[in-house]
C-alpha cells in the first residue's frame, strides 16, 4: 500500500479537512484568504468545493453587517448634533419656554387691589382728623417712610374716584400700579409704587400725581344716509323706546325679536332726537338712534331733568315690518 506523502498535513492530526484547508479569518482581505488558500494546497474537487462556498458565505454576511453598523452609527451622530441644535432653534423662537412661565410673576390682580385701598387713604384727609392718619396709613408702609407720607397736616382732600388703569412690573416682587382717579374735582392718574413678596404687601414710597389720558380727536364718519327709512321707522321706534323705558313685556314683543327686556321704569321716554339709517340691505340695517330720557323726580338723589343717550339698533324686516333685533351702545360720534 502507498504511503501518503509526508507533505500533506494529516487531517486526524490537525483537526481540518483534507487538502489543507483551514478556516479564514473572516476580517480578513479578499486578498489575503487568497494566499492563505494557497498556501495551504490541496487539488482535490471536495477540497475547492468546501473553500467557495466557506469563503463567499462568510463575505456576504460581513459586508451585511458592516452596512448596519455603519448606518446606525451615521443615524446615532446625525440625531447628537441635530437635538441640541432643534433645542437653540425652539427657544429662539419661542421665549416663553417651560422655565420661563415657572418662574415667578408680580401679582398684578393683588397688587391693584392694594393700591386702590391705599389710595383711599391717601388722598382722603382732613386737618381736623390729622392725627388719624398715620395709624390708617400704618398697615400699608414699609418701614422707615414718613407716617403722614410727604401730607404737612393742613388742608382737606376727598377721593371721588379710582380705578386701575395699568400695572408696570419691574421684576417678581416690584412693580406700580397706575389708578385713574378723581380727587376734589379734578381728574388724574396716581401712580403707587408697591411691593410684594410670599403674600405680603406694602407701598415703597411716595406716589407719583400723573396727568390723565389726552382726549383723543375722533374722525368724523361719512355715511349714505337712507332717508326713506329714517322716516319708515321713526313712529315704530317712539313705540319701542316707551315699552324699553317701561319694561312692557307685552309691547315689547311686538316690535323686537326676539323680545329685548327693558330699563324698569328707572326714566321716562321722552322723545327721539335723531335716527341715522346709512343704505344697505333691505332686510336688515344698524341704525343708530339718539333717545332723550326724563329722570324721574321726587326719588332719593333724584331731582328730574332730562338726558340724551345714543344707542346702536340692529333691525330686522319680516312680513313688511321693522323689528328691532338687537340694542347695544354707539361707537359712532354723536351728531350734537
Amino acid at each position: 500500500m502507498a504511503r501518503r506523502s509526508s507533505g500533506v498535513v494529516d487531517a486526524g492530526a490537525s483537526g481540518y479537512p483534507p487538502g489543507g484547508f483551514s478556516p479564514a479569518d473572516p476580517w480578513d482581505s479578499p486578498d489575503e484568504k487568497g494566499r492563505r488558500g494557497k498556501r495551504g494546497g490541496g487539488s482535490g474537487g471536495g477540497g475547492g468545493d468546501r473553500r467557495g462556498w466557506g469563503g463567499s458565505g462568510g463575505r456576504w454576511f460581513i459586508y451585511v453587517g458592516r452596512v448596519v453598523l455603519w448606518a446606525f452609527l451615521i443615524v446615532v451622530l446625525v440625531n447628537g448634533v441635530r437635538a441640541p441644535f432643534d433645542r437653540f432653534t425652539a427657544d429662539r423662537s419661542n421665549p416663553t419656554t417651560t422655565s420661563d412661565t415657572s418662574k415667578p410673576k408680580f401679582p398684578e390682580a393683588a397688587a391693584s387691589a392694594y393700591a386702590l385701598s391705599f389710595a383711599g387713604v391717601y388722598l382722603n384727609y382732613d386737618q381736623a382728623t390729622a392725627a388719624d392718619r398715620p395709624k390708617l396709613l400704618a398697615p400699608f408702609l414699609a418701614g422707615g417712610l414718613d407716617p403722614q407720607l410727604g401730607w404737612d397736616g393742613t388742608g382737606k382732600s376727598v377721593l371721588q374716584s379710582a380705578y386701575v388703569a395699568s400695572v408696570r412690573a419691574t421684576d417678581a416682587e416690584h412693580g406700580v400700579v397706575t389708578l385713574l382717579t378723581r380727587a376734589n374735582g379734578r381728574l388724574f392718574q396716581l401712580a403707587v409704587p408697591v411691593y410684594a413678596k410670599d403674600g405680603a404687601m406694602a407701598i415703597t414710597g411716595r406716589p407719583a400725581m400723573l396727568p390723565p389720558p389726552a382726549t383723543a380727536s375722533v374722525p368724523a364718519v361719512a355715511q349714505d344716509r337712507d332717508s326713506a327709512l329714517e322716516s319708515e321707522i321713526q313712529q315704530p321706534l317712539n313705540d319701542f323706546f316707551k315699552a324699553y323705558a317701561a319694561s312692557d313685556a307685552g309691547s315689547l314683543q311686538r316690535y323686537s325679536d326676539p323680545p329685548v327686556t327693558g330699563l324698569g321704569a328707572s326714566v321716562t321716554f321722552g322723545q327721539i332726537k335723531e335716527i341715522i339709517a346709512p343704505r344697505g340691505d333691505a332686510a336688515s340695517r344698524t341704525v343708530t338712534t339718539t333717545v332723550v330720557w326724563q329722570i324721574p323726580a321726587g326719588q332719593p338723589k333724584t331731582s328730574g331733568g332730562t338726558l340724551e343717550q345714543t344707542y346702536q339698533l340692529t333691525m330686522v324686516k319680516k312680513g313688511g315690518y321693522w323689528f328691532v333685533r338687537d340694542i347695544q351702545a354707539s361707537t359712532l360720534p354723536a351728531g350734537s
